[in-house]
């Protein structure tokens, strides 16, 4: 249950960084280009010597300026000495890019050590105000790039990218090549699920094949990444592949929490970003599964009152206090379930097709029989549990 609190903190402090970008990635810190932008000044430059920090001091270190990024060409000139007040270890020629703020006088960040191919990555680099796609064309080249600095940046950019910005560069992917990512044991576990994305993206049968052998490995260790492995293998497959997931991570109750709330979070994916490659009311089969899980059923119950699927009802009234059902945060999700089904309105009528024999013969007041259900039931719970209907009623919010 320890485990299980984390995982869940863990996604939810992430929750406004996937909702704008990469749906599996780790939010990463400023890229390169973005540093390059943000910057007042930027300089290259050759370690000539240091001084070591003594008790008074910490030391400096001179450079020799070799090429100016950004910044006035006035007060920088090339072949110039540069001193920074702070020591940093170097040999004779070591190559360091500096970002600069200009205040009275230019305040020099840490230096980045690199080498000429880093620091020509960094300049050519499409900037952060060209568009999105333009900028994913040029770092898709440098995601298994030998640098790991210049690797982990591209990496960053996409797990800053919005996913429909991702799906607009699919023809420009080598499906061959991630495919090859995800099979090689020494693949970061950190890019894993962005390379499930990007294969279920560009990929073709065998790829999936491949994907749902991997999905189905058993292991009792947490995996990074495997919620957006699952997600690109159901975008290459989708209903025909929802089975296998149903069977290894839904339905299977040995299946570690971890793979189980992976495969949650593929659904909720899929439920957002599928385009209808399978079906809502499959997704809602699938998350109806979990309700035997009671270790997850708080959030499967949310999850199916965002989906509208009042098709559990009287399911969730029967499992509502019982053993490992009855703690708080179930019966107030089940509370609130009820709570959003009840405030369903009756379906709007066109009025410019009321008198149109196609018109619906729905009566513009009466509420649906899920809505019906749903007060009734409300009622019976503020008979027998009055206390958790109030908690439950008091941090309400329909969304």
């Amino acid at each position: 249950m320890k485990f299980r609190l984390l995982t869940v903190l863990a996604v939810t402090l992430l929750a406004s960084h996937v909702a704008m970008a990469c749906p599996f990635c780790s939010a990463p810190s400023l890229t390169l280009s973005e540093q390059l932008t943000q910057a007042d000044a930027a300089v290259l430059v050759k370690w000539v010597e240091g001084k070591t920090p003594t008790e008074k001091s910490a030391g400096s270190t001179t450079y020799s300026i070799v090429q100016i990024s950004r910044g006035s060409h006035e007060s920088l000139k090339e072949n110039d000495k540069l001193t920074v007040p702070r020591y940093r270890a170097g040999k004779k020629d070591d190559l360091f890019l500096l970002f600069g703020t200009r205040d009275k006088e230019i305040d020099w960040s840490s230096p980045l050590e690199v080498t000429e191919i880093t620091y020509q990555y960094i300049v050519q680099a499409p900037s952060p105000e060209a568009p999105t796609t333009k900028r994913l064309e040029y770092f898709l080249k440098f995601l298994e790039y030998s640098d790991q600095l210049v690797s982990n940046d591209a990496y960053g950019e996409f797990a800053n990218a919005p996913y429909e910005d991702i799906v607009k560069i699919k023809d420009k992917m080598d499906r061959a090549k991630i495919a090859k990512w995800i099979a090689n044991k020494e693949t970061s576990p950190t890019r894993m699920g962005l390379y499930g994305l990007l294969l279920g993206l560009c990929g073709n049968d065998d790829d999936a094949k491949m994907m749902e052998k991997k999905i189905e490995e058993q292991v009792q260790d947490f995996r990074l990444g495997i919620d957006g492995l699952i997600s690109g293998y159901l975008l290459l497959t989708g209903e025909k592949g929802m089975e296998t997931i149903d069977r290894s991570k839904l339905r299977d109750k040995k299946a570690p929490f971890s793979e189980t709330y992976a495969a949650m979070q593929a659904l909720r994916f899929m439920w957002t970003y599928g385009n209808g490659r399978v079906s809502k009311e499959r997704l809602r089969q699938s998350m109806r599964e979990l309700l035997d899980r009671p270790e997850l059923a708080d959030l499967v119950v949310a999850d199916l009152a965002r989906w509208e699927d009042w098709s559990v009802q009287e399911r969730l009234m029967t499992l509502y206090g019982q053993g490992e059902y009855s703690i708080p945060s179930i019966k107030r999700a089940i509370v609130r379930y009820l709570l959003t089904a009840a405030k369903v309105q009756p379906p709007k009528i066109d009025e410019t097709k009321k008198d149109d024999a196609t018109a619906t013969k729905s009566k513009p007041d009466e509420l649906p029989a899920s809505a019906l259900q749903a007060r009734a039931n409300l009622e019976k719970l503020k008979e027998t549990d009055p206390k958790t209907v109030k908690e439950a009623e008091r941090f309400f919010f329909l969304q």
